[in-house]
């Protein structure tokens, strides 16, 4: 395991509904370290914003407003990130997101970009809904699903929903005393659904389904996601020690291959790009990203975080497919040059690769391996 997103809910970080409270964040923080030390990269999606802020905004209800929940997200974000920073000797970042941003391909690229970068740099990126200015069309609705989509853009191993229950049950433990555990869950139908209650937490935007959701969407991509008790230190020590302390969801295959299948299949490819001979080495033989410079011609109309295919020899032969950092103009512009250049030649530079390797699937390897 190289990557792990860990999602914290907002009963882990405002257990009784006052604002911020270091009783589960502490031990959670010290879990997150101890990845860090064995050179896993975290990814860290926590709730929390609008419990945090809530005793700050009058709102005279149990259920407060959209309005009310914006203005409580404004006032405890940023006590829920200087609680976070508190507990990490390094520094940490925040990731305000809406669903807009993950749909739209160039803000969807930059996200991917900023995250890459920020554990490139040991920078711990905290994400959360942008709930001060999302409306009810933009929002991703909770923070499980996020946490999925956000596994999914940064290439995950696995996604580790931390709640206050100790995962899913074949019945309600809170009113079937013989309610029992489920270890593991090989495949998520209705019948799992049919297993998932609600949330009793009325500042929660999700409950057990929603975990479901989210689970079934990350095994879909290959992400290897398990709910576990994160009220409970002990929970953190099995984790750690290759123990299952909560419920497993088995990915349907692996990330390499299901990432690989999605770019294959299911992206259509708006342009190519043809490079010389020295990309060509090192795409198949190096596994390297695709830089400006080993471009010598490019056709079609695409716009940043299409998809592309990549050949040789005008087009004759299609090497790989990736998604594209720049647009088919910009890439006119940037071809053949060395990417300290790219900056002078367009006044910026997101990216001094013009298609990662962590966004390419190698089409001649892709026979073999399907």
């Amino acid at each position: 395991m190289k990557r792990v997103v860990v999602k914290v809910g907002s009963a882990l970080i405002a257990p009784d509904g006052k604002g911020c409270n270091s009783r589960h964040m502490l031990p959670i923080a010290q879990f997150i370290r101890e990845f860090q030390q064995q050179g896993i990269e975290v990814v860290l999606v926590s709730s929390g914003a609008v419990a945090a802020g809530r005793i700050h905004i009058a709102h005279g209800s149990a259920n407060p407003s959209i309005a009310a929940k914006q203005a409580m997200a404004s006032v405890g974000q940023s006590q829920l990130m200087a609680q976070w920073q508190r507990f990490f000797d390094g520094p940490c970042s925040q990731l305000l997101i809406t669903h807009g941003d993950l749909k739209d391909r160039a803000r969807y690229i930059n996200i991917k970009n900023t995250l890459r970068l920020l554990l490139e740099n040991n920078i711990l990126p905290i994400v959360n809904e942008n709930d001060t200015v999302a409306t009810q069309e933009l929002k991703v609705g909770d923070n499980d699903n996020l946490a999925a989509l956000v596994a999914m853009v940064c290439d995950a191993d696995a996604l580790l929903i931390l709640s206050d229950v100790n995962g899913v049950y074949d019945a309600d433990p809170r009113s079937n005393k013989d309610a029992q555990l489920i270890n593991q869950i090989d495949h998520i139908d209705d019948s799992v659904f049919a297993m998932a209650g609600g949330t009793r937490n009325h500042l929660a935007t999700g409950g057990m389904r929603t975990k479901i959701e989210a689970a079934q969407k990350a095994c879909e991509h290959g992400i290897h996601t398990y709910i576990i008790n994160g009220s409970d230190s002990d929970s953190f020590k099995a984790f750690l020690a290759a123990q299952n302390p909560g419920t497993h969801f088995v990915a349907n295959r692996s990330l390499k291959k299901a990432k690989k299948h999605w770019l294959k299949h299911t992206l259509l490819s708006q342009g190519s790009i043809v490079i010389d001979k020295g990309a060509i080495t090192a795409l198949l033989e190096r596994g390297a990203s695709l830089l400006a410079s080993g471009i010598k011609e490019i056709y079609g109309d695409f716009v940043k975080g299409e998809t592309v295919n990549i050949t040789a020899h005008c087009g004759t032969r299609i090497l790989a497919k990736g998604i594209v950092q720049y647009s088919s103009n910009e890439l006119q512009r940037i071809m053949g040059k060395n990417s300290a250049q790219i900056v002078e030649i367009l006044g910026f530079c997101p990216s001094v690769e013009v298609i990662h390797r962590d966004d390419m699937v190698l089409l001649v390897e892709e026979v073999e391996e399907d």
